[in-house]
């Protein structure tokens, strides 16, 4: 008996060795990544036809290894080793980025504790905010597709639109529910130290001007702001999975922004999936598998979310649908890399700088 609880005893051993052993295998074997570039959509192929979000990052920084991405929507990740940066598209909506960031932080090839995560997409923009061709850091998220809504035959003579909090019955319930509840997740603020960093970093990048571009604007009269050339701006994106459109939409927009960062917010760019990015990383954040304070959202302006003055709705959306989808399609696209890239080369190559210490944040005290 004793003999064979000995033979056991060594089999235990072995075989934790052997557990240990392949661990430490699986750790070496790890692929490093520095930064986490995020894009929602491509249409095609990687390469080499109409871009999506994530073409232009594949041919231009350039992403060119291909490495599998299972359980997610595109199927495919691209990584460049020089620059240890890794490119996922996720799909549109807030559902496939949740799932596509859980998958690739779980991923046993990748150790992100480190890492920044960019998200570079495009995006609606408000008028009294920017123009078309613009791109935007935003310093905060808000949820636009969590409410009670009231259909707009129903809505009280006294409310300013059809809206209320999840939580509550009118448009401007006081106290503001919490941000983060049983009923859902109403807000992020980004780390404010590392979104100014990344706007002080890219303001100056001057964004090309088409005569498309200038046409579009130039529709827009009483609108100093949309009259602009694009630029590089810091206001606050609003995640919807609604594709909303119209004055009175984009009123409520500037509203619901305002109601839930307690007026410190301004409503600037309108797109779907930065809740289902921020949603997951804050999760995998508690497990200590990322770093919330290294995530920036940067949204590009392919279109206005309302009309200009005597259009409607219904008119911009069938002129948006004969550009093809979105009348600045293209110039936001390129603005997207042309002004993300600029973040993520600087991250990447003083690695021994953005490291262990957060660009923008004091450094450590020593011991």
């Amino acid at each position: 008996m004793r003999k064979w609880a000995g033979r056991r005893l060594a089999v235990v051993c072995l075989l934790g060795t052997m557990v240990a052993g392949g661990a430490v295998a699986a750790r070496a074997e790890q692929i490093p990544v520095r930064v986490v570039v995020v894009t929602t959509f491509e249409i095609g192929k990687d390469t080499g036809d109409t871009p999506g979000e994530f073409q232009t990052w594949v041919e231009k920084l350039p992403l060119r290894q291909e490495l599998p991405a299972p359980g997610t929507w595109h199927g495919v990740m691209r990584y460049n080793p020089d620059l240890q940066v890794l490119g996922i598209a996720s799909g549109e909506g807030p559902e496939h980025m949740a799932s596509a960031i859980t998958a690739l932080v779980l991923d046993p090839r990748f150790d992100l504790r480190r890492a920044y995560f960019v998200l570079a997409g495009i995006a609606g923009i408000d008028p009294n905010f920017g123009s078309v061709g613009g791109a935007v850091w935003a310093p905060r998220i808000v949820n636009g597709g969590l409410a009670h809504a009231v259909d707009a035959r129903e809505i009280p003579s006294d409310w300013p639109d059809g809206y209320t909090p999840v939580q509550g019955s009118t448009p401007t319930d006081s106290p503001v529910p919490p941000l983060h509840s049983l009923s859902g997740d109403m807000e992020y603020t980004l780390n404010p130290a590392l979104v100014a960093w990344a706007y002080n970093l890219t303001r100056s990048v001057t964004l090309p001007d088409t005569p498309a571009l200038k046409a579009i604007r130039a529709r827009y009269v009483g609108y100093p702001q949309a009259q602009k050339p694009p630029a590089v701006l810091l206001g606050d994106t609003l995640s919807s999975e609604t594709f909303w459109v119209g004055a009175r939409m984009n009123r409520w927009a500037e509203r619901w922004v305002g109601y839930w960062t307690g007026g410190k917010g301004t409503f600037a760019t309108t797109a779907e999936e930065d809740v289902g990015l921020m949603q997951a990383l804050t999760l995998q954040a508690q497990a200590g598998r990322v770093n919330p304070d290294r995530v920036l959202v940067l949204r590009t302006a392919s279109n206005f979310d309302m009309p200009p003055p005597g259009e409607t709705a219904a008119q911009l959306l069938k002129s948006e649908a004969s550009e093809g989808g979105y009348s600045g399609y293209l110039p936001a696209v390129a603005a997207a890399y042309q002004v993300g890239s600029v973040v993520v080369r600087e991250l990447a190559l003083h690695w021994d700088r953005y490291g262990e210490h957060t660009p923008g944040t004091p450094p450590a005290q020593g011991r």
